[in-house]
C-alpha cells in the first residue's frame, strides 16, 4: 500500500505480542496482494483488467468491502467513489505526481466513472463493468480496511491494548496506551498554530486526508491527488480533513468525503454516519 505500517502493543507477554503482531502484519500483507490495483493477478487487478468484457468473481471479503464501498459512497452523495480510477489515471496520478489531462482526456475519463457502471452480482460474487476503461482504486479505504482486519486479528488474540497506524495517517486503537491513560494522537498543524493539536482515541479510529503527497502546482496552485469524482477536479474546498469513529474503513473513506464536500459536508456526513465525528483542520 506504499506506506509503512506499525503496532504498538502491551498488556500481554513479549512472546505472544510478537506473535499475535507479526499474524497481523501478514494479514496487511495478504490484503495487499487481493486488493492493490497495480498487481494484476489481485482480484481488483483482475476485475479491472476483465470486467468490461465480462463478469469477474471475486473473493467474498473483497465483494463484502466493493458492497460497503458503494454504500459509503450512498451516503456521502458521491463525494467518496472507488470508481475513479480512470480519473487517477488522466491526472497522472497512478505511479507519478499529477499532470494536467487535455479536455477529452478528462470527458473520458468522467464518463468510465461512476457507480452506474459497475454491476455487483451477490448470487456469484461477481463484478461487472458495462464499458472499457472503467477502473477501481480502493486508495481511499484500502489503509482503514487493512488495519480494522489486522486489530480483529488482535482481538481474536485476546491482545487488550493497542494501537495500529498505515502511513501515520490511517489510525486504529484498542484499550489504553501504557501509561492508562487514553491514546494521543497528534493532528496536522493547522497554519500559523505555535503548538500542535492532539486528540485522545480509546476503541476508535482517525483517518487524515490531505492534498499534499502526490501533487503538482500549476498557476501557482498545489493540485492534490484526492479528486472530487463529481467533477473530475482536484479538491479545493479544503486541504485537510480528519473523521474519528468506530471502524478505520469508515474514517478513510468519510476523511475523503469530508476533503471533497468542505465544510459544509460534516452535517452531511455525521447526519448520514452516527457514532462518527468530523475534524475539517484547513
Amino acid at each position: 500500500m506504499a506506506t509503512r505500517f506499525e503496532w504498538v502493543l502491551w498488556g500481554q507477554p513479549l512472546e505472544r505480542l510478537r506473535a499475535a503482531g507479526e499474524e497481523a502484519l501478514d494479514e496487511v500483507e495478504a490484503l495487499e496482494a487481493a486488493l492493490s490495483r497495480y498487481r494484476s493477478p489481485s482480484d481488483i487487478g483482475r476485475v479491472n483488467a476483465g470486467a468490461a468484457q465480462g463478469p469477474v468473481r471475486v473473493a467474498p471479503g473483497t465483494f463484502r468491502l466493493l458492497q460497503r464501498c458503494r454504500d459509503l459512497s450512498a451516503a456521502t452523495q458521491g463525494a467518496f467513489d472507488i470508481t475513479v480510477g480512470a480519473l487517477l489515471r488522466v491526472w497522472g496520478f497512478v505511479g507519478g505526481t499529477g499532470q494536467r489531462p487535455s479536455p477529452q482526456a478528462l470527458a473520458e475519463a468522467r464518463a468510465a466513472s461512476g457507480w452506474e457502471r459497475v454491476h455487483l452480482d451477490p448470487d456469484t460474487g461477481s463484478v461487472a463493468f458495462d464499458r472499457p476503461g472503467v477502473e477501481l482504486d480502493l486508495g481511499a479505504i484500502g489503509k482503514g480496511y487493512a488495519l480494522d482486519r489486522a486489530m480483529d486479528l488482535l482481538h481474536e488474540a485476546e491482545v487488550p491494548h493497542a494501537l495500529l497506524h498505515g502511513g501515520t495517517s490511517s489510525i486504529v486503537t484498542r484499550g489504553m496506551a501504557p501509561n492508562g491513560q487514553s491514546w494521543r494522537v497528534g493532528l496536522p498543524g493547522r497554519p500559523g498554530a505555535e503548538t500542535q493539536e492532539s486528540i485522545s482515541l480509546r476503541d476508535e479510529s482517525l483517518s487524515i486526508s490531505a492534498v499534499w503527497g502526490k501533487a503538482f502546482t500549476e498557476g501557482g496552485e498545489e493540485l492534490g491527488h484526492v479528486l472530487d469524482p463529481r467533477t473530475g477536479e482536484p479538491v479545493r474546498r479544503a486541504r485537510c480533513a480528519v473523521v474519528v469513529g468506530p471502524e478505520a474503513a469508515v474514517s478513510d473513506a468519510l476523511s475523503t468525503a469530508l476533503l471533497v464536500l468542505g465544510p459544509e459536508g460534516r452535517p452531511l456526513i455525521e447526519a448520514n454516519m452516527p457514532g462518527y465525528r468530523c475534524i475539517q483542520l484547513a
